[in-house]
């Protein structure tokens, strides 16, 4: 009789790890990270950047209008500078408080700290961006951003002019 039960459980196991068994060595998707829209996504210290494009208009491209999320996941404010990343000097400096969630290049037509525009911009629509994103005495990180245009709907309103407003 307890050869049968153990006979019955050997197998029962046999079983278990015969049909679940791949899932102890196979990668689990749901752990690797993927940017999930059109832009790329990095991280230098506490600040990420999601979602990072840079929107033109496909005709005149002239100026580049970056559009991205940072998140300061840190506890003091952040002072994260933009740039190209072929080396020009920076771009802009944005601010990020602790906690908080900025979101840039939403309203192309005003100048502000809620936009960085880069002028003489002339890659065109399709192709590959550098930007450099760096704060205080982090490493920072060197993004290969993709340029779009406005014939999506979503991005119709963040084409920028082709002449930059005049700073206030």
């Amino acid at each position: 009789m307890k050869a049968r039960v153990a006979t019955s459980v050997a197998l029962a196991l046999a079983v278990a790890l015969g049909t679940a068994g791949c899932g102890f060595i196979a990668p689990q998707a749901t752990t690797k990270h993927y940017d999930a829209s059109d832009g790329v996504g990095g991280s230098v210290g506490s600040i990420d950047i999601r979602n990072a494009m840079i929107i033109t208009d496909a005709k005149n491209g002239t100026v580049g209008n970056l559009v991205l999320t940072l998140v300061n996941t840190g506890s003091t404010s952040e002072q994260v500078a933009i740039s190209a990343g072929d080396g020009t000097p920076g771009a802009a400096h944005v601010t990020v408080g602790p906690g908080q969630i900025t979101q840039l290049g939403q309203d192309p037509e005003t100048s502000g700290p809620d936009n960085v525009l880069f002028p003489e911009f002339s890659t065109k629509p399709g192709g590959l961006f550098k930007v450099y994103f760096q704060y205080g005495d982090q490493i920072g990180v060197n993004l290969t951003v993709p340029v779009l245009d406005g014939r999506l709907p979503e991005y119709s309103g963040l084409v920028p002019p082709t002449i930059l407003p005049a700073a206030r």
